[in-house]
């Protein structure tokens, strides 16, 4: 839903985001790192309750807002041809760093957890935030940024001109879907894992699915990457829903007496299709976008698609509790209400990938950012900018 934070992006100049994007994200992660520290708080807990969620709230707010205007600023300083094998980059040396990061801290708070001193944890926690934060705001201050066009329109008139361009708005369908798939089925497995009546796994596994699903992404980054530079994003994507469709299929027959195994397999998979789903969703949308639209195209898809996936979840949640209530029967059958979602994820993720292959590959009418000239205003471009484009 957060998601939704990301229109507020429009309104700013299309200036210098340098500045913007930096005082936002320091904003934000001091918020996230507050939340660490309301538990040492001496308030009472209904207090520290409303400190948390107007905390957490506010952080990814800050965040959100900033997003679309951060992968611009970056995203502008890699060549187009070149933006699949970088994105894959990112995307291995984030999820490395994370595993390697992940188990450090999580051996640094058992270990203060064993002796008891809780508080000691949070406090930790908190610090290595503030430290992060530090080096990640040096490698933004660091960091060049293109000088970009000043913003020539009203918010309103910018936020229709999106609109305008059907590229965009099908690329928006793609995120749609794909949002359905993920939202209608992901937000119920934890419990289905950790749940003592059902699958009941130990953490430490749970922490071994995580791990897998991390090194399945990194292989699959690389691969993606490739393939997305020497065929499309459009054609990364397709492949990528098919396995993303596979790993939900694993858990449709998940069951107490397979669950291991299963659960196992979806992670690999599940792993593996966000190596290429993640950075294709947004490129696909570059693709369509001409540079002075970009920060309003992501922000307005990502925006409807976040407001479907919670919407999604809201009311997939209402049959999950009602199955559950009757004893995990469905009509008349026993089965787990995460079997049943499941199927929605698998049937929403295929018709991701059948969209897809029919609009951007098969039929393929659709200019390309790079293939017509920039809009303005819903009228053409003047005759001397279509000659220097």
């Amino acid at each position: 839903l957060g998601c939704v934070f990301q229109l507020i992006a429009m309104l700013f100049r299309r200036g210098r985001a340098k500045p913007l994007v930096i005082t936002l994200s320091v904003s934000n992660q001091l918020l996230f790192m507050l939340l660490y520290i309301i538990p040492v708080f001496n308030v009472s807990g209904g207090a520290k309750k409303v400190i948390f969620i107007v905390g957490i709230l506010s952080a990814y707010l800050l965040y959100y807002i900033a997003h679309p205007q951060k992968i611009n600023w970056f995203m502008s300083l890699i060549d187009d041809k070149q933006r699949g094998k970088f994105t894959a980059k990112k995307e291995i040396i984030s999820l490395v760093m994370g595993i390697a990061f992940s188990f450090v801290m999580g051996a640094i708070v058992d270990a203060l957890q064993e002796k008891g001193n809780h508080t000691g944890a949070f406090i930790v926690i908190a610090i290595t935030v503030f430290v992060l934060m530090i080096f990640h705001t040096l490698t933004m201050l660091l960091s060049v940024e293109k000088e970009q066009p000043q913003k020539s329109e009203g918010v309103a008139r910018e936020f229709f001109s999106t609109f305008k361009n059907k590229g965009v708005i099908m690329v928006s369908v793609a995120f749609v879907l794909w949002n359905i798939a993920s939202c209608s089925s992901k937000p119920f497995y934890g419990s289905y894992m950790e749940n003592a009546s059902e699958l009941n796994f130990a953490a430490t596994y749970l922490a071994l699915l995580s791990a897998v699903s991390a090194v399945s992404r990194i292989v699959a980054s690389v691969i993606f990457g490739i393939m997305a530079d020497k065929k499309s994003f459009a054609k990364t994507i397709t492949v990528a829903f098919v396995i993303a469709a596979l790993s939900f299929l694993c858990i449709v027959f998940a069951t107490p007496e397979n669950g291991k195994v299963t659960f196992m397999l979806h992670y690999i998979l599940y792993g593996a299709s966000m190596g290429g789903i993640n950075s294709a969703l947004i490129n696909l949308c570059y693709d369509y976008a001409p540079p002075r639209q970009r920060v309003g195209a992501l922000a307005v898809t990502q925006a409807i698609s976040g407001v479907v996936g919670f919407t999604t979840t809201t009311l997939v949640a209402l049959l999950v509790d009602k199955i559950q209530a009757n004893g995990n029967v469905f009509f008349g059958i026993k089965i787990y209400a995460q079997q049943v979602v499941s199927v929605i994820g698998v049937v929403c993720a295929l018709l991701a990938m059948l969209y897809v292959l029919i609009f951007f590959i098969i039929k393929k009418k659709l200019p390309r950012a790079g293939d017509a000239p920039d809009i303005k205003d819903g009228t053409e471009a003047t005759k001397t900018s279509k000659i220097s484009q």
